[in-house]
């Protein structure tokens, strides 16, 4: 009795969403523009960081190493350094925010299998980008040692202890597969609540509320069946912003998809729950 009663008050609520172009409009749309808003805005990455050098060995080596610090996209090299006034000017006005340093006698020392100090200067200001571009500046420097010994150019002995980082679950430390899943879960949070919330307060606010009071239904059957439709449109709008954050953010997708459907129904649930316990307590909709 009560299930028929719910599916006639799901009917019902389906039939207001529809006739309300604005509503359907929020729940199924603008989950997926706060997706791109966030997913573009939040970007930990840092790309083309201003560097200049000072290759004091001008060798085949030493521009090879210039080189790969450009080509690793991390870095734009803006300026040549000629004497250390240039480099104290150029970081004061904040036109660089790195500085290599190669010095001389790299080709040669690197030659005899010898360990040749490389020095890069750092911009300080901001502690974590500073972190950042230092991370960035030992990855480019430890990838093109590993070119050398593996091509023979130099015989390295290696220290006793050796740090090997391993990356799991997202090895380009990409912000976006840090922020994205988040964001899905926090934008179905607001959705959910929201949608329901409004639901039930703008019958009280037309009054039709009293309407629903008067006929043969429990508070079970009016619940259930006003929980429904947002469920299912709940649902619709996260598989949307799913399949947007997979295709603009390759975010990859390694589990069971049943699995997932059924977290995010459980999770939706206690949403839209929230909603309606908000909704017993708001009189108005701009409350």
């Amino acid at each position: 009795m009560i299930g028929a009663r719910a599916l006639a008050v799901g009917r019902k609520e389906f039939r207001q969403i529809a006739r309300d172009g604005r509503t359907l409009f929020i729940l199924l749309f603008v989950p997926a523009f706060f997706l791109l808003l966030f997913g573009y805005a939040l970007n930990w990455d840092i790309r083309g960081v201003h560097i200049a050098v000072d290759d004091r060995d001008r060798t085949v080596e030493s521009r090879s190493l210039v080189e790969a610090f450009v080509r690793s996209g991390y870095f734009a090299r803006v300026e040549t350094l000629t004497n250390d006034t240039q480099l104290n000017r150029l970081m004061d006005r904040n036109e660089i925010r790195a500085a290599l340093i190669i010095p001389r006698g790299f080709g040669r020392d690197l030659a005899r299998g010898e360990r040749v100090p490389v020095q890069v200067l750092l911009n300080g200001e901001n502690a974590n980008t500073a972190t950042t571009v230092m991370g960035y500046a030992n990855s480019v420097i430890q990838s093109e040692s590993s070119r050398y010994l593996a091509a023979g150019g130099a015989i390295a002995i290696p220290p006793p202890f050796v740090v090997e980082p391993r990356i799991w679950f997202n090895p380009q430390l990409r912000s976006a597969l840090f922020l994205v899943p988040g964001l899905i879960a926090y934008i179905a949070m607001i959705t959910a609540v929201i949608s329901t919330a409004m639901s039930i307060v703008r019958e009280k606010e037309r009054g039709t509320i009293e309407q629903i009071r008067m006929a043969p239904l429990n508070a079970s059957s009016f619940i259930v069946g006003k929980t429904i439709p947002y469920l299912l449109i709940s649902l619709a709008a996260e598989l949307v912003i799913i399949g947007v954050a997979m295709a603009l953010f390759e975010l990859p997708m390694r589990g069971a998809w049943p699995l997932l459907l059924l977290s995010l129904t459980l999770y939706l649930v206690g949403a839209l729950g929230l909603g309606l316990l908000v909704s017993s307590i708001a009189e108005s909709q701009q409350v």
